[in-house]
């Protein structure tokens, strides 16, 4: 019997199959770019509105004010341009202010994005977790007590955070950190903290008790280049290291099992990631003291302005800039006396917090 048809048709049945299986393969790679490709712009589109923002009300903070001034004279006065008075509001009064605003948000939104993503908790916060805690119960001690100021108080809330964040790593280890653990760790922590700084004011001066409350309530009132520069030159180290460190955040986000099994240094990974948020939320609060919710809110405002997107730094860091400055531009100009921008933002994110404890016990996991 002749099998020659049979075979020659089996033939053309398998070689239909392999391509429509190619076809397929195609159509689902096109589909995966395009879907990237949907990403990738409207993270760009994103980023682009929110750096927008900022610059409208970072122009918006240079112009009002006791005297206000066109938008016009402002940026001739940037150029070096206007009178000798212009030149002090704008450049010595407003500028510095403005701009420091925007480095604090950056701070404290990525600081915020980099522990929640880290430890898949949205309230692992750098103000929830003790970490601004310990910069301020250090910081307040060394002022009310030794008299420090200056940049030696920026140090010493610096070092107050990078302690209390080792102190809470540790106090969490157990082969190991979970999110859970070292959240709940941080909380005690810092409660622990804070009545360590309640304790050295109520046996202060007045005076001087009054002027550490200022600052815990997280200020930019009075803020100088003085505060500004050493804010700056802190960023230009953290931000690049704690991109390079983020390369560790994608298999991290599948797990610890998952990111060992693709070969993910997880431990040394996510230390190095904990280490620069911390010391983010420690400059940051060095220079305009712990300003609250700020790197509690900016991270998932970003994260529902690109879903899909990861942790998004970069607009995490660039929605922390605009509510700091929002905010600062709020407590100086919306309220009968001028406010530290720590109330106004707490007036933001306290009811965020809220709405996130009822969510989480409507779902069950409250407790």
């Amino acid at each position: 019997m002749n099998r020659t048809p049979a075979v020659a048709k089996n033939a053309t049945h398998t070689d239909d199959d392999r391509l429509a299986d190619a076809v397929r393969q195609v159509s689902a790679v096109r589909q995966v770019s395009a879907v990237r490709g949907r990403g990738l712009r409207r993270s760009v589109l994103v980023g682009s509105g929110l750096f927008a923002a900022v610059v409208v009300v970072f122009g918006l903070s240079l112009s009002f004010g006791e005297m206000v001034m066109p938008i016009g004279k402002v940026v001739a006065t940037l150029f070096g341009g206007g009178d000798g008075g212009s030149q002090f509001v704008v450049l010595e009064l407003r500028l510095p202010r403005a701009l420091l605003a925007i480095l604090v948000g950056v701070a404290f939104g990525l600081s915020g994005a980099v522990f929640q993503t880290v430890l898949r908790n949205p309230l692992a916060s750098p103000d929830l977790i003790g970490i601004s805690a310990g910069a301020s119960a250090v910081a307040v001690t060394a002022a009310l007590l030794f008299q420090v100021s200056g940049l030696a108080l920026s140090a010493s809330a610096l070092t107050g955070s990078l302690v209390a964040g080792a102190a809470i790593y540790l106090l969490a280890w157990r082969q190991g950190i979970a999110g859970q653990r070292l959240v709940l760790v941080g909380i005690g922590v810092g409660m622990g903290l804070s009545s360590i700084v309640w304790y050295v004011m109520a046996r202060s001066e007045v005076t001087d008790a009054q002027e550490a409350f200022r600052w815990l309530a997280g200020s930019l009132n009075g803020r100088s280049w003085n505060q500004m520069w050493p804010l700056l030159i802190a960023l230009g180290l953290l931000v690049p290291l704690t991109v390079l460190a983020a390369h560790a955040l994608r298999p991290l986000q599948l797990g610890d099992d998952a990111a060992a099994g693709l070969g993910a240094k997880v431990e040394s990974g996510r230390l190095a990631l904990l280490a620069c948020a911390t010391a983010l939320a420690g400059v940051a609060t060095a220079a305009a003291g712990p300003v609250g919710f700020v790197a509690f809110v900016a991270a998932p405002i970003a994260r529902r302005l690109v879903p899909g997107r990861g942790a998004a730094l970069p607009q995490a860091a660039l929605t922390g800039a605009l509510i700091v400055l929002v905010a600062d531009f709020a407590a100086q100009h919306l309220f009968p006396v001028q406010l530290p921008v720590g109330v106004v933002t707490s007036i933001i994110g306290a009811p965020y917090l809220l709405l996130l404890l009822a969510r989480a016990n409507r779902v069950g996991s409250g407790g």
